[in-house]
């Protein structure tokens, strides 16, 4: 059985850094494309930031420079380094498991498991 859970979120002020973290469990990790996304209420899924079984990484435009998505095998864990956050970062953030590759991992629904969000709020 598939797990992900995720951690690291919270409360913090604008200009602040967050480090968010997903452990995985049930899955070949090294094998699959971990992705993160945020979702603000009212708003649909968006994508922030992938890294493939090669440890290439990818960002969604609007996070690049800020964000940072890493991974470790040994542990089955993926981060998501954010830094500098600003108000519109708050949202509940999902880590999600993924086959697909580099033209698919923006859509949520290549993702085959999720796991519950912690949510990030950051206060101006």
């Amino acid at each position: 059985q598939v797990q992900l859970v995720e951690s690291g979120g919270g409360l913090v002020q604008a200009g602040d850094s967050l480090r968010l973290s997903c452990a995985a469990s049930g899955i070949a990790f090294s094998s699959v494309t971990m992705g993160w996304f945020r979702q603000a209420p009212g708003k649909e899924r968006e994508f922030l930031a992938a890294i493939f079984r090669s440890s290439r990484a990818y960002y969604e435009d609007s996070v690049k420079g800020r964000f940072t998505i890493s991974k470790d095998n040994g542990k089955s864990t993926v981060d998501l380094q954010m830094d500098t956050l600003k108000p519109e970062d708050t949202a509940v953030y999902y880590c999600g498991a993924s086959r697909g590759v580099l033209s698919s991992i923006r859509n949520p629904s290549m993702y085959f498991s999720w796991g519950q969000g912690t949510p990030v709020t950051v206060s101006s």
